[in-house]
């Protein structure tokens, strides 16, 4: 089936990342890692607006409280009002300069959860990067080691389940997820995909349970079933899309954040949308996604 691709905003992102949908306010909310700043869409209205917070900001989420929290190039972070700075919380990474926070989620608690990557090729091993989880009373554990790119998160829909991405070994784990503690063991493959066009990148799960991943560099994103086969695809017009959740007032389209960093001159040229937003009307619901409960 081929669902037809609205492009929504030209923002040209260099980097955009981390899409997700607030129902209390019917708004967007996405970052542009490596241009420093945030964005929030009200499609109802059209308005668009963007905050620059000074630094890389690789995630962010609603507070139940007011404002915004952040996963950033200097740890955690509150965002409360344009005009006021960041207030920082902690930094777990602050030995390791050469990492930074890239994707995460909120949990059916209100747990923030932040992976990290070593954001110079160069000196990437792999294996560095971490899964943290900022607690609503603000302590911050490790609940993962041992990655590449910490990537994509999400759950199922019985929250029993969550899954994580870890980009340059093409994979999405799954693991058995305790609600009520936060607790995550019994890592296994998801589905690993070496062989299909681009890797993973951001994802979200749909109301069915079903789990969509943005292929970055493969112009399309895929929609798996929970034993992890590909369902179905949807092409993209842009060779870097990155993340996407769903949105609407009935939870039923799906917006999709691009980027063109890796991209030439010439193949600017070519894809005059990289780094823009897209939508897909879906007859597929996503789900209500939780605030930060801090």
């Amino acid at each position: 089936m081929e669902y037809p691709v609205e492009h929504i905003l030209g923002v040209r992102n260099k980097l955009g990342e981390g899409p997700l949908w607030s129902s209390t306010g019917q708004a967007l909310y996405w970052v542009d890692i490596e241009g420093h700043r945030f964005y929030r869409y009200q499609p109802a209205s059209g308005v668009q607006e963007s905050f620059d917070v000074g630094l890389p900001v690789g995630v962010l989420a609603p507070r139940a409280a007011g404002g915004l929290v952040m996963a950033t190039k200097r740890g955690f972070a509150l965002w409360d009002a344009p005009a006021q700075p960041l207030r920082f919380l902690a930094d777990p990474e602050a030995d390791r300069p050469q990492m930074r926070f890239n994707d995460g989620a909120v949990d059916c608690q209100g747990r923030f959860w932040a992976g990290t990557m070593c954001e110079v090729p160069e000196q990437r091993q792999g294996g560095e990067g971490k899964l943290y989880r900022l607690d609503p009373d603000g302590s911050i554990r490790v609940m993962e080691t041992g990655l590449t790119i910490s990537n994509g998160i999400g759950w199922s829909p019985d929250n029993h389940t969550m899954y994580l991405t870890d980009s340059p070994l093409y994979m999405i784990y799954a693991y058995d997820f305790d609600p009520a503690t936060g607790a995550i063991r019994n890592r296994r493959p998801f589905t690993h995909t070496p062989d299909e066009d681009g890797v993973p990148d951001g994802l979200t799960v749909d109301s069915e349970g079903y789990v969509w991943s943005v292929r970055w560099g493969g112009w399309k994103l895929t929609r798996y079933d929970p034993a992890g086969n590909q369902e179905r695809k949807v092409r993209l017009p842009v060779q870097y899309p990155t993340s996407c959740a769903f949105g609407g007032a009935n939870l039923d389209e799906l917006y999709i954040t691009s980027a063109w960093t890796e991209l030439g001159e010439k193949q600017k040229q070519e894809q005059p949308f990289a780094g823009d937003l897209f939508r897909v009307k879906m007859d597929i619901k996503g789900m209500e996604q939780p605030p930060f409960a801090g």
